[in-house]
């Protein structure tokens, strides 16, 4: 057993780029890019058209909260059908159905026709197809790159998300709406979400890794019970069950502070305003991408488990800083670290579900991690002003920036994971001459696991 590092091939195709030597995975990283692309002009553009509609915070509030909600409600769901249906049939409904949903709201917006509402029922559409999205993302993945890729794979959608969708979306989007409309933004959000359903078209179908006979349970009890099986699943495994939690309450204690009273830290004591807030928000997404090309270069660590929970934690501590900062320069330098410490460790939560789960149970653990995010990042946001007016800025900051650090680890202690990542070791892969051999030399379909391929559902997509 050797480790994979795709040592063959030209050098630009080793590191974090080694998965692109698979056409399957250039299919699906060029889909995910459009989407990614097109989710950060829509934000901006969404919230420009409100107020080109006369509307103030509550409407904003409004549209936004319908996605939010739409989400919320899929989320497991997602997870079930993403064990059940070829997760490139769901991946190609969600996003025709998105390009003709926004497609609806540029020609309304084009033809000024558009009312509020519509605005809401697309957003929750949108919020919606996103609950499917990412459990059938994340079980497709395994199913078409080799097991050493997977970790690469991971960093490339880790570094997309902050330099596509939180810096280039917004940028193109702001100049189209300064130079035309908001409607502009929203036409060009239309044609990036065609080219992402081109893409999938172009993906080949990838048969379903399953571990039940088609046909065999009724649809309606089946997902209960699949339902059931994800959070038994989940209550059963200590390191699964530790990591969620921790997470949860991480996302509850960081994301409040970070984006709601950032701004306030920056404009009360740094003396900063909107340039010096986009500088800020501009160095965490820079963090974050570097951090997650960064770990995608890397082999596994042997204690991942040890390493991605303290990575998250002990990256929480430049936060307690926020509080103090009288300058905007080092806001940005500690968002910046939060950001590269932040992402890192998702690089590793990525390729662990998808080499510890078992295949046909990727899709439900996947939107439970989902899920849990979803739930209490409102919250967070929700609390983050009282919980501030009532113990003052720096007092919340250095709890965002403390607690963490403790919490990390109490679930590495009592989750016993030191023990569990060396029973479980992840830093050796199989090497690829003892994979089973593909028809060409672009390795387009991953290795199934022993046993799996008789439960192959052959009606493929």
């Amino acid at each position: 057993m050797t480790a994979t590092t795709g040592a063959a091939g030209p050098g630009w195709l080793r590191g974090p780029l080694r998965p692109f030597r698979s056409s399957q995975y250039r299919l699906l990283a060029g889909s995910l890019t459009m989407s990614l692309f097109a989710s950060g002009v829509w934000i901006i553009a969404i919230v420009w058209q409100v107020i080109a509609m006369d509307g103030g915070p509550s409407e904003l509030s409004f549209v936004s909260a319908a996605m939010a909600g739409g989400m919320l409600v899929t989320a497991l769901l997602g997870g079930v059908l993403a064990d059940r249906i070829p997760q490139r049939r769901i991946l190609l409904v969600v996003a025709a159905t998105r390009t003709l949903a926004v497609g609806l709201v540029t020609a309304l917006a084009l033809t000024e026709l558009l009312d509020l509402w519509h605005l809401a029922a697309v957003s929750l559409l949108i919020g919606a197809g996103n609950g499917f999205t990412y459990p059938a993302y994340s079980a497709l993945l395994p199913s078409i790159l080799p097991t050493g890729d997977l970790m690469a794979a991971n960093g490339v959608e880790s570094m997309l998300r902050p330099t596509i969708m939180q810096a280039a979306g917004p940028a193109v989007a702001s100049t189209l709406i300064a130079a035309w409309s908001p409607g502009a933004a929203l036409l060009v959000v239309t044609l990036l979400e065609a080219l992402g359903v081109v893409f999938l078209l172009a993906l080949r179908p990838v048969p379903l890794r399953s571990d039940r006979p088609a046909g065999t349970s009724h649809p309606v009890r089946g997902t209960l019970v699949d339902l059931r099986d994800g959070f038994l699943y989940m209550a059963r495994t200590p390191w699964l069950l530790a990591t969620l939690l921790y997470a949860s309450l991480l996302i509850l204690l960081i994301m409040g502070p970070i984006e709601v009273l950032v701004p306030f830290a920056i404009k009360d004591r740094a003396g900063g305003g909107p340039g010096a807030h986009a500088l800020v928000l501009g160095a965490f997404g820079v963090g974050g991408a570097i951090g997650a090309l960064g770990m995608a270069a890397l082999r596994m660590p042997r204690r991942y488990l040890t390493i991605m929970n303290l990575f998250w934690g002990l990256g929480c501590l430049p936060l307690a800083l926020v509080g103090f900062a009288t300058h905007p320069w080092l806001i940005a330098v500690a968002l910046f670290v939060v950001g590269i410490c932040f992402s890192a460790p998702m690089v590793i939560w990525g390729t662990l579900l998808q080499r510890r789960v078992p295949a046909h149970m990727l899709g439900r653990v996947s939107s439970l991690d989902f899920f849990v995010s979803l739930i209490f990042m409102p919250l967070s946001m929700a609390i983050a002003g009282p919980v501030s007016a009532a113990l003052g800025l720096r007092s919340t900051f250095a709890l965002a920036g403390l607690l963490p650090a403790v919490i990390a680890v109490l679930a590495i202690v009592l989750a016993r994971m030191p023990r569990d990542e060396l029973a479980h070791p992840l830093d050796v892969v199989p090497d690829p001459a003892s994979q089973p051999q593909q028809p060409d030399d672009e390795q387009d379909a991953g290795p199934l696991e022993q046993g799996q391929q008789l439960a192959l559902d052959r009606s493929g997509d």
